[in-house]
């Protein structure tokens, strides 16, 4: 396994749309893991493969806590079904460091998707994993949770992220 360089926004390759994953080989599973690893490293919840420059549409998670323990997803080609209950969700992103603000997500929804050797399956998921969902789809769609802020919210990002970008200059 190894630790893969996770992209920051303003970086381009996070606003290429991700293509389908065709072939299920060891080549996927050891993306797989390495994004895995990347993940817990950072530490996020949540990691999809356009987030180190991979234009797949492969995604990893856990949602897992202390009480839970580890529940690790692998979400290959996802697909959002019935989304429901829409809600103002306290979000960050590891493509977006020291920001976080507040966007509107399902709290509720179902997912189908593929695992990493290429079995279909699908769920039910609320709360944290729905947000982590969507998020991550988003971003295989070339998207970050930030194009959901205001226009003024934009803003205020954008200034923050010029201001931290000339102090470590």
């Amino acid at each position: 396994m190894a630790l893969l360089t996770i992209l920051h926004d303003p970086d381009p390759r996070l606003r290429i749309k991700a293509k389908p994953v065709t072939v299920f080989d060891a080549k996927l599973r050891t993306l797989v893991d390495d994004l895995f690893e990347t993940m817990y490293d950072a530490p996020g919840v949540g990691l999809a493969a356009t987030q180190v420059a991979v234009p797949l549409r492969v995604a990893v998670m856990d949602c897992g806590n202390d009480e839970t323990g580890p529940q690790k997803l692998v979400m290959v080609n996802p697909e959002i079904l019935e989304p429901a209950d829409k809600q103002e969700m306290d979000e960050g992103c590891l493509s977006v460091p020291d920001y976080k603000d507040k966007v509107q997500r399902y709290n509720r929804l179902r997912l189908k998707a593929l695992d990493a050797s290429g079995a279909p399956y699908e769920l039910e998921a609320e709360g944290l994993l729905a947000q982590a969902i969507q998020h991550e789809i988003d971003h295989l769609d070339g998207k970050l949770y930030i194009d959901y802020l205001s226009p003024l919210k934009r803003e205020r990002y954008k200034k923050k992220r010029a201001k931290a970008v000339k102090q470590s200059a």
